[in-house]
């Protein structure tokens, strides 16, 4: 499957998959029934969707958040069980690792931007310019100082706005080492902005 947006690949079917139970529901979908996909979004999308938003105050975001939980669905299939409990709840716990997943990507923004600010120090520009400064600083110097690795992480949640989970997917990389390597490049340029913006700009 494609990665489309699964609202148009639930509107290529009829609800006639309607009259199907879960269980059954969650069997098509891990045989890779893409139908029963599209009646796991109808069923569950709207729930999925309320929870994130609800979690991140953020109606578009909580419509990324819901393709990225019904792509992870798909992805997953195969690691439903069952006898583990109903696929309700699986969705709704991959719900919960995505609207985390969000939140972190959030915190790693804000954490930069403070960042920035500090370099400033009391002569920082307004908090409604911070994202202005944050793509100044870091596309025109501080990103260009890092290593390809760090660079590419970093480009991808910053201007991507992609989670590390969905950097691993992207690069193939592992987990642990998307996670190093951002740890690793967030430290590196967070010095290189304490040497001050005089600096940054040379």
């Amino acid at each position: 499957m494609t990665e489309q947006p699964i609202a148009a690949l639930a509107s290529r079917w009829a609800p006639g998959e309607a009259a199907l139970a879960d269980e059954e529901v969650a069997r098509g979908l891990v045989a890779g029934d893409e139908a029963c996909l599209a009646e796991a979004y109808r069923r569950w999308s709207g729930l999925v969707h309320t929870l994130a938003r609800r979690s991140l105050g953020d109606t578009e975001e909580a419509s990324d958040v819901t393709q990225q939980v019904f792509l992870g669905v798909w992805r997953g299939r195969g690691g439903y069980r069952p006898e583990r409990g109903a696929i309700g709840g699986w969705i709704v716990g991959i719900t919960r690792r995505r609207i985390a997943d969000a939140l972190s990507a959030r915190t790693r923004r804000t954490e930069l931007v403070a960042a920035v600010g500090s370099a400033y120090g009391p002569a920082a520009p307004a908090a409604g310019h911070a994202e202005a400064v944050l793509d100044r600083v870091v596309v025109q110097h501080g990103l260009a100082r890092l290593p390809a690795a760090q660079q590419r992480v970093l480009r991808l949640a910053f201007y991507a706005d992609l989670t590390q989970t969905q950097i691993a997917d992207r690069t193939g990389w592992p987990l642990g080492t998307v996670k190093s390597h951002s740890r690793r490049g967030l430290r590196q340029l967070r010095g290189f902005l304490e040497q001050g913006a005089a600096d940054i700009y040379t």
